[in-house]
C-alpha cells in the first residue's frame, strides 16, 4: 500500500464530512428565511461521495430532513456501506 494513502483517505473523509455538516446547517439556516435552498440531490450526493457521518448528524443536530424518508433510509445505508468500504481498504 502506498504509504501516504491512510492518511489522504482520513484527511478527506474529515474534511467532506465536515462539509456535509455544513451543508444541513446550512439548508435548515436557509429554510427558516425562506430564502434558495441546498438541493436534496447536493445533500445526498456529498453524503455518498464520503460524508455520509457528517450528514447523519447534521440531520440528527439540527433535526432537518429528519421526516424525509429518502433522508431516514439512504443516509444510513450509505454510512453502513461506507464503513464496509473502510474494513476492506484497512
Amino acid at each position: 500500500m502506498i504509504p501516504f494513502l491512510p492518511f489522504a483517505i482520513i484527511l478527506y473523509a474529515f474534511i467532506i464530512n465536515i462539509y456535509a455538516f455544513y451543508l444541513f446547517y446550512k439548508d435548515k439556516k436557509l429554510s427558516k428565511t425562506k430564502k434558495l435552498r441546498i438541493s436534496e440531490s447536493r445533500l445526498l450526493t456529498t453524503a455518498a461521495i464520503g460524508g455520509s457521518l457528517g450528514a447523519l448528524i447534521g440531520m440528527l443536530i439540527f433535526r432537518h430532513k429528519t421526516r424525509h424518508i429518502k433522508f431516514k433510509l439512504l443516509i444510513p445505508i450509505i454510512l453502513i456501506g461506507h464503513f464496509f468500504l473502510l474494513i476492506l481498504i484497512f
